[in-house]
């Protein structure tokens, strides 16, 4: 039969003496938790548990002995064990030893301080960034010099499968995207030139905005976000399974593998989807033309041969192997940036789109602001 749970305080010239009695098991928990909490606890005290009496326990019995030692501890109490048996003695060193440590509060940090501070940090890894990139592209220029002093070293074969994929994978979105805008500009024009009888401009309209901004920007766009995530994918992979290094260690170089043909593919075919874009583009916009102002194909066509000169064309087809060069470089930089976790593949392929969608369109604005003071 088990002896009733029970504990005794008494006061002595040294402090407190506690006694502990009966079953500490699961079952009488809610009861001594009561007697323990009714304790005067006074600070800086002498307190001995006398655990003889202990008849059977438990490890929540154990544990609530141990709760109520940490809160005199707390108060700098001086505590002292007598009278526990080996199995009780082994156990409580159990439970302290696994007795869950106190949350520390961390500290408020004040905004102003952690907000520079992140700026600070921000900045010092975007100075890192920078400094990679620049020796990333030093190095990519010197292998694509390297290249043309010697041509039997480029990947022939690589280089159009990379045009493959990069580029004639492209072609239906691209193709549909520049359909589409031509109609938006046509249709949003035709509704303004209509109110003032100029229903002839809306071909300079479309096709100086088409072929010389719209088109290449758009096709720049929808390549970098096809292929430049999957350029930083690819090689990323190639990095985590450890394939580059393997490459290297064969005395393979992993510019000449990796990086230049993807480079030489996307300069090569991005003039070529930005022409078909144009054609597109310029497309859509003499549908619109036919069908609202009643401009026939034939007066469109006759009116791009009077009015639209020569070099917007050019223009466009001189920015695209910029923008091409400009989405593998980043695409290829950001793959080779991938560390051993997988994590990193999502976040640096995401980076590498939204950084070489950003760098295309600032790019574009420049070489527009540079041409138009030039008079071009």
């Amino acid at each position: 039969m088990k002896k009733i749970p029970s504990l005794h305080v008494t006061q002595t010239k040294e402090g407190f003496s506690i006694t502990l009695q009966g079953a500490w098991v699961k079952e009488s928990i809610q009861k001594l938790e009561l007697a323990l909490n009714a304790l005067t606890c006074k600070p800086k005290m002498n307190y001995t548990f006398d655990l003889s009496g202990i008849t059977e326990f438990d490890t929540h019995g154990i544990m609530l002995i141990l709760h109520h030692v940490k809160k005199l501890e707390a108060q700098q109490c001086s505590i002292t064990r007598v009278g526990a048996n080996e199995s009780l003695e082994k156990l409580l060193n159990i439970c302290e030893q696994h007795y869950p440590q106190e949350k520390i509060v961390e500290k408020k940090e004040m905004f102003l301080l952690s907000y520079l501070e992140n700026i600070g940090k921000d900045i010092f890894e975007g100075y890192k960034t920078l400094s990679s990139f620049f020796a990333f592209t030093g190095e990519l220029t010197h292998y694509v010099i390297a290249a043309f002093l010697k041509p039997l070293t480029i990947r022939l074969k690589a280089t159009l499968y990379h045009i493959e994929q990069s580029g004639a994978g492209a072609i239906p979105i691209i193709l549909l995207t520049s359909f589409l805008i031509g109609i938006v500009i046509a249709y949003q024009g035709a509704t303004q030139l209509e109110k003032f009888g100029a229903n002839i401009f809306i071909v300079e309209m479309v096709t100086i905005s088409a072929v010389r901004e719209l088109a290449p920007l758009l096709t720049a766009i929808v390549v970098a976000g096809r292929s430049s995530s999957a350029y930083t994918a690819q090689i990323g992979v190639m990095k985590i399974t450890d394939e580059v290094d393997a490459m290297s260690a064969m005395g393979f170089s992993p510019w000449n593998f990796l990086v230049l043909p993807r480079l030489f593919a996307l300069i090569l075919s991005l003039p070529l989807l930005v022409f078909f874009a144009d054609v597109v583009s310029v497309f859509g916009g003499m549908v619109i033309a036919a069908t609202k102002l009643d401009v026939s194909f034939v007066e469109f066509i006759d009116r791009i041969k009077q009015t639209v000169a020569l070099k917007h064309l050019i223009i466009g087809l001189i920015k695209a192997p910029i923008f091409g060069c400009i989405i593998a470089t980043i695409g290829c930089f950001r793959g080779f940036q991938i560390d051993s976790s997988t994590e990193s593949v999502g976040k640096y392929t995401t980076i590498s789109v939204v950084n070489a969608i950003f760098w295309v369109i600032a790019i574009d604005a420049v070489i527009s602001v540079l041409l138009t003071e030039m008079g071009l």
